[in-house]
Order: C-alpha cells, then sequence, then structure tokens
C-alpha cells in the first residue's frame, strides 16, 4: 500500500505530547516531512529521532504557538527545510491548552494566556499558512477544536469559548480559500486521555466523576487517524468539519 502523503512537507504545532505527537508519527508514517513544534526542546528532539528511526524525516523547531514571531520563524524555517524549497502542503494547527471551570469559577488571571494561544496565535498561523497556500493554489490546513466547541459544557467554558472562536475562524477562512483550490477542516475530538486534562487543572473531583459512565475515552491515535483520513481525500473532497468522540460519550 502506498504513502498518500509522500512528497508533502506538513507543520504540526503542539507535538510534544497528546494529539500533537500521534498526528505527527501518523503523517511521517503515511510519507508526509514533518516540521513538529512546541515549547519542549527534549521532547521535540525524541520525536524527531523516532520520526528519523522509522525512516521519516521530521525536523524540530522550539516555540510558542502563542506568539506571532515563533510562529513567523516556524514557517520560514519550514520553507527554507522543505524538499525543494519554498513549500508547505500542511499545516496542523494543534497547539492549544485547557482551563478548568466555567464563566464563575475558572481562574480569570489565565483567560489571557488561554487566549493567546488557542485563539490569537491559531488565527496568526491560519493566516499566514493560507497566504502560502493561495500562493500555491494548494494545501490543507487542519484546526483541532473540541467538541465543547460547538456543545459549550459548564465544566469548561471560557476554554470553550476559544474553540468556538477557532471553529468560527476556520469557517471563515475555509469559505475565503476554497476557490483557489486550498482545503481547510476542523476536527473537534471529544475526551481524549492524555497530559492536558492535568495541565487544565482537571481532577477527578471536578471532572472524573463526572465522565467515569463514558466507558473508554479515546487515545490521540484516534484523532490522528482521524486527520489522516482528511489529507488523504482527493483534492477535490473538503470534509470540513469532524467530530471524534468516545462511544459513550453522551454529551458534550
Amino acid at each position: 500500500m502506498g504513502k498518500p502523503l509522500t512528497g508533502k512537507t506538513a507543520i504540526v504545532t503542539g507535538a510534544s505530547s497528546g494529539i500533537g505527537r500521534a498526528v505527527a508519527l501518523t503523517l511521517a508514517r503515511d510519507g508526509a516531512a514533518v516540521v513538529i513544534q512546541a515549547r519542549r526542546r527534549e521532547r521535540l528532539d525524541e520525536l524527531a529521532a523516532e520520526i528519523a528511526g522509522l525512516g521519516g524525516a521530521a525536523l524540530a523547531v522550539a516555540g510558542d504557538a502563542g506568539v506571532p514571531a515563533d510562529l513567523d520563524a516556524l514557517l520560514e524555517k519550514t520553507l527554507a527545510w522543505s524538499a525543494g524549497g519554498g513549500k508547505l502542503d500542511i499545516a496542523v494547527i494543534n497547539a492549544g491548552r485547557g482551563l478548568a471551570g466555567g464563566m464563575l469559577g475558572s481562574d480569570e488571571a489565565q483567560w489571557q494566556e488561554l487566549y493567546q494561544t488557542n485563539v490569537l496565535g491559531a488565527a496568526h498561523l491560519m493566516r499566514r499558512a493560507g497566504q502560502l497556500m493561495v500562493q500555491r493554489q494548494r494545501g490543507d490546513i487542519v484546526v483541532v477544536g473540541s467538541v465543547v466547541g460547538r456543545n459549550i459544557s459548564p465544566f469548561s467554558g471560557f476554554y470553550g469559548s476559544s474553540k468556538f472562536a477557532v471553529g468560527a475562524m476556520a469557517e471563515a477562512l475555509r469559505q475565503e480559500v476554497c476557490a483557489k483550490g486550498v482545503r481547510v477542516s476542523t476536527v473537534m475530538p471529544g475526551i481524549v486521555a492524555s497530559e492536558f486534562q492535568q495541565v487544565a487543572g482537571y481532577s477527578a473531583e471536578n471532572f472524573g466523576k463526572s465522565i467515569a459512565h463514558f466507558g473508554q475515552l479515546l487515545e490521540p491515535q484516534a484523532i490522528a487517524d482521524g486527520v489522516a483520513w482528511l489529507l488523504a481525500l482527493p483534492p477535490h473532497v473538503n470534509v470540513s468539519e469532524i467530530m471524534i468522540r468516545p462511544t459513550g460519550q453522551n454529551y458534550p
């Protein structure tokens, strides 16, 4: 069986763990040369070495996905590194962080930082990647949102608002670039077992008990498989939104 992404160059942000790491490995498996970004350099280097060990190509670029200058540097290094130079075929905008609690209970001191990464950083990379792809009349932008960006949850109200914004921006971008041969897709995961919950401040008390009835949660690979499926579709087919939930997750 062939590798559907052979010859393509992909960026994956938030690649040091969880969904981003699984996506990077999966795209490399499917033949893409992968540029991986996150703040934790040592984890990026480990992932790049793993990809190389599997016969793939990876470039590790440490940086903050909420800082426009870091994203611009990521794109510059990608274009210089890509086969033939000046090429970006896929941008997976995955970096983001959560925040436990609703509008009344979440930590207001973290609101600005969350929006800087989840919304403004994502918007900057969408714009810059979109500009590059429009010039070449092709490309894929995949934005990792959340089911709480469609069905708000009182357990994560402020975080959910950031994912509402990301979904709106992705759809606006799709409408703007689709006639230029550029596809934009939003992938909305349900509950995925990863470091995300701990970093966001969820615990067994404020979150775990409420989702116990969901049964087996998703692993990051389930989301990566969904992303790979989107990217392997014929160029004239754009699945613009998908939700991927554990079977037992009734809400959100």
